[in-house]
Formats: C-alpha cells, structure tokens, sequence
C-alpha cells in the first residue's frame, strides 16, 4: 500500500466529473447530437458517464478502507465507512427530494406511513448520490478482501439482478420510470465499483507501467463481455453496438441505463477500465496533467452540487429547442461558473467529503 497520492485517481475522477458536467447540460438540448443524450435503449456515451464515477469511487474506497484498517483496526474503518455511506444517502436525499407533492393536509394525511414509504423512493431520491451511497455500503463486507471473493460478489450480484429482472423488475421499472435502475440498482452497480477496486490493487500491486497493458486487455474483456450479453436480447439476435441506436426491441439483456442493465454495467466498467488507463499512460508514466481535471476530481462532491445549483439557477433560460450557438454558450458560462466556484473552495482548502 502507498501513502502516495495516485495522481491518474484525482485526473480519472475530473474527467468524469467534467464529463457529466456536458451531458448534464448540454444533453436537454434538441439540436444536440444523440449520443450526449440518455436513450434507456442502447448505451450512448451519455450513458458511460456515471459508471465511471462507480470505477472511480471503488478506486478511492479500496484505498481508503484499507488504510485505515490498518492503521485504526477494522471495527472502526467499517464503523466509519457505514457512517460515510449513510450519510452521503442523507445528502443525496436532501439535494435530489422525495417523490410526491400534496396541496393540502388531507392529502398527506390519506397517504399514511405506509404510502410515504410506498410513493416516495421510486423516482427522485435514487440518482447518482443515493446509489453511490447504497452501493458502497452494499459491497464494504467484500471490499477489504481478495479479488476473486470482490469478482464472486460482483457476479452473485448481477445474477441477483438478473432474476429479480426477468421475475417482476424490469416491468416495474418501467410502469414507475425509475432513474439509473431505481431502488435495486445497486446490485448492478456492484459491477463497475467492484471494477474500480481491482484496479487500484492492480495498479499499486505492480505499478503503472505494468498495470497499464492489463487495464487495456481486461477493459477489451469486459466490453466484448458486455455486448456478447446485449446480443442475448429476444432470444440471441445481433445486438446493435455500443453507441448505435437499437433495430431490435429493448429486455432484460438491453444496455439500458434506466434498467441498470447488467451488460451496460459489465461494458462500461470495461471503458472505464480502458479510459483509466490512458490516464495512468498520460498522467503517472509521462507527468502530463489537465489543471481542470486536477481541480475538479480533487473536490468532485462538491463540483456535483454546484453543478446541480448553478444550472439550477441557469434554467429558465435554457429552452429545448434553442440554437446550436445558444446552446454551446450556456454551457461555456455554465462549465466556467461551477469551476471557478470549486476552484475557489479548492484554493481554501474547503474540501466536501463525507
């Protein structure tokens, strides 16, 4: 293990960061091209962002838990990390709301304890933060062990997916419009933040220059992996591509966001794989570093809410179908506000974690 900052984490995790900040904005936009759009049928590039935010965040937990088991023992880094998980569900809850909106005391008051529970998780609480959260508290009981106890997780959990799927969930979801796979996404999340933690052992284990081969054959893995799973779709035909519109009806075997699809989550942990490689290549053997990346992945939570505010605060001037031009400039003001603001609070050592 190495107390040394890994400097292609904090590049990887502001690229990411960077890139949602795009897709976020720009993807509301009629004239935008489709593949910065979420489609919930086919894996457009819109839709490998927030993998890549997973990968990131099982990089960052492999390393935190196991630093501090070992210098505070593993009742109190487990301790913690549960407390940082439920914590960041609290923030998410907080920044995202609760499903429902009831004019008057009657309303509410028919809806009752069991309907509060019933009616207010399915769509708006469960968004990147809250699965983050969920998540991270899913896999902790795996994350301080080896890599085949972390990959036989990884895969129990998809399967799990998998038939909770074809048994009642995938109709459920879609009859409740659920956002990044809904209240048992984090089973399949499991995927790409389990990708993230074998990376980092890989990485410290043997180092940049021998890690960097690997990242790029296990990624192809993966990717190959993920769409030979999407080819199962109606019964096994030839799947339509990542970031190629369908010709074939959507299922369980879809890489669709909105599903949580187990092959979009098996494809993208192989991109970001593959993506975070060429950050160890620029960053950690050649010393070549992005001043925008470096800010925003060393204050990425906080670089998320100020987005979601800043555009927030953007909105009622950003009508769908404006112009190309129109378009492009909201987003220059955009991306410059949010990083000027993150890049204030970096310079005072103000930094949001959990």
């Amino acid at each position: 293990m190495t107390d040394k900052r890994i400097e292609s984490m904090d590049q990887f995790r502001g690229y990411a960061v960077a890139a949602m900040f795009l897709v976020n904005f720009l993807g509301g936009f009629a004239v935008i091209h489709l593949l910065l759009k979420h489609h919930n049928t086919f894996c457009s590039y819109a839709d490998t962002i927030m993998p890549q935010f997973f990968f990131a965040v099982g990089l960052s937990l492999r390393l935190a838990l196991l630093k501090r088991i070992e210098r505070d023992g593993p009742p109190s880094a487990y301790r913690r990390a549960v407390t940082r998980g439920l914590s960041l569900a609290l923030v998410g809850v907080l920044v995202y709301h609760l499903d429902g909106h009831y004019e008057s005391w009657a309303e509410l008051r028919a809806l009752g304890i069991v309907g509060f529970f019933r009616e207010s998780f399915w769509t708006s609480p469960f968004q990147a933060l809250v699965h983050i959260a969920v998540t991270t508290v899913w896999i902790l009981p795996v994350t301080a062990r080896s890599a085949r106890v972390r990959i036989a997780f990884a895969v129990g959990s998809g399967l799990l997916h998998l038939g909770l799927s074809r048994w009642f969930w995938y109709d459920l979801l879609h009859e409740k419009h659920v956002i990044d796979g809904g209240l048992l996404g984090f089973l399949s999340w499991t995927i790409p933040t389990i990708a993230g933690t074998l990376a980092y052992d890989l990485l410290v284990g043997r180092g940049p220059a021998k890690a960097f081969r690997p990242f790029l054959v296990h990624g192809a893995w993966l990717m190959a992996l993920g769409y030979g799973m999407a080819c199962l779709t109606n019964g096994g035909v030839l799947a339509a591509p990542p970031f190629v519109p369908p010709w074939h009806p959507s299922d369980i075997w879809t890489m669709s966001q909105r599903a949580g699809a187990v092959s979009y989550m098996t494809f993208s942990a192989g991109l970001s794989l593959a993506i975070f490689a060429l950050f160890v290549w620029g960053t950690d053997l050649r010393g070549h570093k992005s001043v925008i990346f470096d800010t925003l992945g060393k204050n990425a939570l906080a670089a998320y809410i100020i987005h979601i505010l800043v555009q927030s605060a953007m909105a009622g001037f950003l009508p769908d179908d404006a112009p190309l031009w129109w378009a492009l400039l909201m987003f220059v003001l955009f991306f410059g506000l949010t990083y000027r603001i993150t890049r204030y609070l970096n310079e005072r050592q103000m930094f949001l974690r959990l």
